[in-house]
């Protein structure tokens, strides 16, 4: 089965689950529409102060499906071009929505995944989750503005561990690295999001405001577009040099 995107919003909350027990959540063209197709009807709902994605079934997400990255090997330039575009406008447009978003991460986020987490303004983590870069070992250079979202959240030292050298980054060094806010029990996870966007659950206006304001302020998405621009040209290089990924 594809992998999917579903919402549901209740209480001002908008959990936006990616869903695809067969690939750990990875995201092919069609799943990173319907994540697209997700964040406009976040933001269409003026109930909606607070925006959670997601994974199922114990993953967050695995990246890129792999069967879309290996069709882009011998695809033209534009068509790879377009390609790679589809899939970083997913959590491009995750890091736009109208309200406040909590990447709630119950597993492995990996390659895209990570930029996926990133996205959002704030992550929670479990102790199943994992942050695995994952492009270099497996020969494939990063892409969407993937060390400039590391730095963001973190600094250069844990972009550099994470994104060249594919150390991977556990619960605990998450948060020791600021990559993520705070670590609770798989099974209370729901609950302390639930507990910790309340506020901004209760008052949408103001959640919209206030993260308008924070990404103006406190966040360079000029920088971000730009990474995606810098990235890409090297990420098709690399998808190109050997007929298959390697095995990560």
């Amino acid at each position: 089965m594809p992998t999917a995107v579903k919402v549901e919003a209740a209480n001002g909350v908008a959990w936006v689950t990616v869903d695809g027990p067969e690939t750990r959540n990875a995201l092919d063209a069609g799943a990173a529409d319907e994540l697209v197709a997700a964040c406009e009807r976040v933001d269409d709902d003026p109930t909606v102060g607070v925006a959670v994605i997601t994974g199922a079934g114990g993953a967050f997400c695995s990246g890129a499906d792999t069967r879309t990255l290996d069709a882009l090997r011998t695809a033209r330039a534009d068509r790879a071009y377009e390609g790679l575009d589809e899939l970083y406008r997913a959590f491009r447009r995750v890091g736009q929505l109208a309200v406040p978003t909590v990447a709630a991460i119950d597993g492995p986020a990996v390659g895209a995944g990570v930029n996926l987490a990133l996205a959002a303004d704030m992550r929670i983590v479990t102790e199943r989750a994992r942050l695995l870069s994952g492009f270099a070992r497996v020969g494939v250079h990063p892409g969407g503005g993937h060390f400039h979202l590391l730095a963001r959240a973190s600094n250069a030292s844990t972009a550099a561990a994470a994104g060249m050298f594919a150390r991977p980054v556990d619960a605990q060094g998450a948060i020791t690295s600021g990559l993520a806010w705070t670590l609770v029990r798989s099974q209370d996870l729901r609950e302390e999001v639930t507990r910790m966007t309340a506020h901004l659950a209760d008052d949408p206006r103001l959640a919209r405001a206030l993260v308008a304001t924070f990404r103006r302020t406190a966040l360079d998405t000029a920088t971000w577009e730009s990474a995606v621009e810098i990235e890409r040209a090297r990420q098709m290089w690399s998808l190109t040099r050997s007929p298959q990924l390697k095995e990560f």
